[in-house]
């Protein structure tokens, strides 16, 4: 995820000679690896250094593996921190929450949830798509739009 905010703005602005060095450094190292994350972390923070403003959003945070999440959030928070022009958007199921309050105390929080008609017509769409309608009769139909949005709706 940061190599790819990395190729975003690299990209968006020409390659900066910096950037370009980082790789042909990374490459004539053993086995010709990649950048490393720090190596990015770096570099992205040079970058954004050099911007008026700059705005991180990630969608599904709480889709990442725990491992790659903590390793993403300290990555950011230490992007923020030298750069005080970054903003960063962040959405995530409910049971992450805890976990970015701690990596960015003080942050805005804005708790969505869907309403029964949003989860009926997601339901109606899926159930509509179905590739094998010959699977489901109307009883279960009318079960699955029953008793999907009731459990929802006790969460």
């Amino acid at each position: 995820m940061v190599g790819a905010m990395l190729k975003q703005l690299a990209t968006r602005g020409g390659i900066t000679e910096y950037i370009r060095e980082a790789f042909q450094k990374a490459k004539k190292e053993f086995g010709g690896r990649s950048l490393l994350l720090p190596d990015m972390v770096e570099i992205l923070k040079k970058t954004i250094a050099s911007l008026p403003r700059l705005f991180i959003c990630i969608d599904a945070l709480d889709e990442c593996t725990p491992k790659h999440r903590r390793e993403l959030l300290d990555s950011i928070r230490d992007i923020v921190e030298a750069s005080p022009n970054t903003r960063v958007f962040l959405t995530g199921r409910p049971h992450i929450n805890e976990e970015i309050v701690k990596y960015f105390r003080g942050a805005a929080r804005i708790p969505l949830s869907p309403t029964h008609k949003d989860i009926r017509s997601y339901l109606q769409m899926k159930l509509d798509g179905d590739t094998d309608p010959s699977a489901m009769d109307d009883e279960l139909r009318a079960d699955i739009m029953r008793v999907i949005p009731e459990k929802i709706s006790e969460m």
